[in-house]
């Protein structure tokens, strides 16, 4: 979640005189002491998010009920509407830090007129506030098991239930969430590394930072992918599910923004291009950001995307959990083969 053209920026420790250390953890420092506003305006718009959640179950208007009538006692469960509160803006932030990244990346930040730096720097506050909130959208999550959790064994075997339940990947094992928290868990883990990398770049260097970065997007469409499954007040076909669709519309388009025009005049695509793998790889890629953006746009305008209809029963699940694991191996593969062609790359320059 941070910007895959960084800006020459001095570590930390070389600007004190010292060799930078593998990990950047000064560079880290700074930069959650930058993102302390960033994160008390996501608490804020947090606590908003839960108050209008808790309003609409205590006066019985929301849509969840209809699905999970149990949760109509909005005191008894305040922990997952925190939990639900936690994920929405989670969600959002994630959808801020992803534009700011496609910005940076891109020519977007000369056309506003907003130094790169500047840039960069929001979208580095933003990426650590993100993984902080889907954590605790997570404990949140892990906390209301643990309450509601009766299974005779007590304590131990009710927190050991629920963090299998919330933590480990595959481990929830009823109804839609088989693939909705799995599908969370995948983002959420996957952040971490993706998002994290770019204080290991001096270890890993530059170039395959960037090459690890770039796969950053996945999580933010798993993010979707989950809420869609399984968010509080989407359940049903209408105007709320057809307006989380439509603020990935500009997300769309922005990617084809950073296709078409790179920050990095490297990437560009060119019509004289020797005809190679980047050049296949680049080509594809555009041709993906027209289809999605062709596909965002019947979705929008239809209001439909096959997602439930009240009073109708839903059908079964359409994608199932091995498949998600197949998708996450070949994921896998992409990354190492990412790392290998860089490094590759890097010793033939050598």
């Amino acid at each position: 979640m941070v910007a895959d053209v960084p800006v020459e920026k001095v570590p930390a420790a070389r600007r004190r005189g010292r060799r930078p250390p593998a990990f950047d953890w000064d560079g880290l420092r700074d930069d959650l002491r930058a993102a302390v506003p960033d994160a008390t305006a996501a608490l804020v718009v947090t606590g908003l998010i839960f108050w209008w959640l808790y309003s609409r179950i205590d006066s019985g208007v929301s849509a969840t009920l209809v699905v999970m009538p149990f949760l109509a006692d909005a005191d008894a469960y305040w922990m997952y509407w925190l939990c639900q509160a936690f994920g929405w803006s989670g969600l959002l932030w994630a959808w801020a830090t992803t534009m700011l990244g496609l910005v940076r990346s891109s020519a977007g930040s000369r056309v506003l007129r907003i130094s790169a730096a500047r840039v960069e720097r929001w979208h580095r506050s933003t990426s650590l506030t993100t993984i902080a909130l889907m954590f605790l959208h997570a404990v949140m999550f892990f906390a209301e098991l643990v309450r509601g959790n009766e299974n005779g064994l007590g304590w131990p075997g009710r927190v050991g239930t629920a963090l299998v339940d919330t933590f480990v990947p595959g481990g929830y094992s009823s109804g839609t969430g088989r693939v909705a928290i799995l599908l969370g868990l995948l983002a959420l883990y996957l952040a971490i590394p993706f998002g994290l990398a770019f204080y290991l770049r001096a270890r890993t260097g530059s170039r395959r930072w960037r090459a690890l970065h770039r796969f950053v997007i996945v999580v933010y469409v798993l993010s979707v992918w989950h809420t869609l499954l399984y968010g509080t007040n989407v359940w049903f076909n209408g105007w709320p599910r057809t307006t989380l669709w439509a603020l990935q519309l500009p997300v769309a388009v922005l990617l084809l923004v950073r296709l078409l025009a790179p920050a990095r005049r490297a990437e560009r695509l060119r019509a004289s291009a020797p005809v190679g793998l980047p050049t296949v790889r680049r080509a594809a890629a555009l041709v993906g950001a027209v289809v999605v953006i062709g596909a965002l746009l019947v979705v929008i305008v239809s209001g439909r995307d096959g997602g439930r209809t009240p009073g109708v029963d839903g059908a079964g699940l359409t994608v199932m959990p091995w498949m998600v694991w197949t998708a996450t191996g070949m994921l896998g593969v992409l990354v190492v083969l990412a790392l290998y062609l860089v490094t590759r790359a890097e010793r033939r320059a050598r």
